[in-house]
């Protein structure tokens, strides 16, 4: 599937872990963004703190209809606050496996989550969802310097797609010569 199609968020399925036993897990699929803004200080990214006390970025569920990127704006939007975006490019596809804590206690999941890459305007303020409800939180929500971001990450499920953000901003290493034109 690509970006654009729609999905179905959660269905049932049989676990394919090899856990000697055919304990069933929920499927889930979620979309993403990790968004930048180019300042005089530099480029900074929008991270959030987890619920588990993990810095983010902000990812939710699918919603029947939506496509994949329609989420990750949607959820950036009530997440951060963050909206008159100009997309960039996808930055992949992960899939995570964990135990369910708010939702559906103790219930194993498989969640398939697609990101990308947004810019956000020079003078973007994040203003982080403040939730009244039991469950996932965001804690607190700052604009962190490029040089930072790798290492606050906090899941090393998202390296490839934080690496593959941070590549959008590196210089050509080669750079080409126009051939058989010289300048006099």
């Amino acid at each position: 599937m690509n970006q654009e199609q729609h999905h179905n968020s959660t269905r049932q399925s049989v676990s394919s872990r090899k856990t000697g036993s055919l304990e069933k897990h929920r499927t889930e699929v979620s979309a993403g963004g990790l968004i930048y803004k180019r300042t005089n200080q530099g480029v900074l990214f929008a991270m959030q703190k987890d619920s588990y006390g993990y810095w983010t970025f902000p990812k939710g569920h699918v919603r029947k209809g939506e496509s994949y990127k329609q989420t990750a704006i949607r959820e950036i939007k009530e997440e951060l606050g963050l909206d008159k975006l100009q997309f960039r490019k996808p930055l992949g596809t992960i899939d995570i496996w964990f135990r369910d804590r708010f939702v559906f206690k103790g219930k194993l999941v498989k969640k398939f989550i697609h990101y990308f890459l947004f810019e956000a305007g020079v003078d973007a303020v994040l203003v982080p969802l403040q939730s009244t409800k039991k469950g996932e939180q965001i804690k607190e929500a700052a604009w962190i310097p490029i040089k930072d971001v790798q290492e606050l990450s906090g899941y090393d499920d998202l390296n490839p797609i934080v690496h593959k953000a941070l590549q959008y901003f590196e210089k050509p290493k080669h750079v080409r010569r126009r051939v058989g034109y010289s300048r006099k």
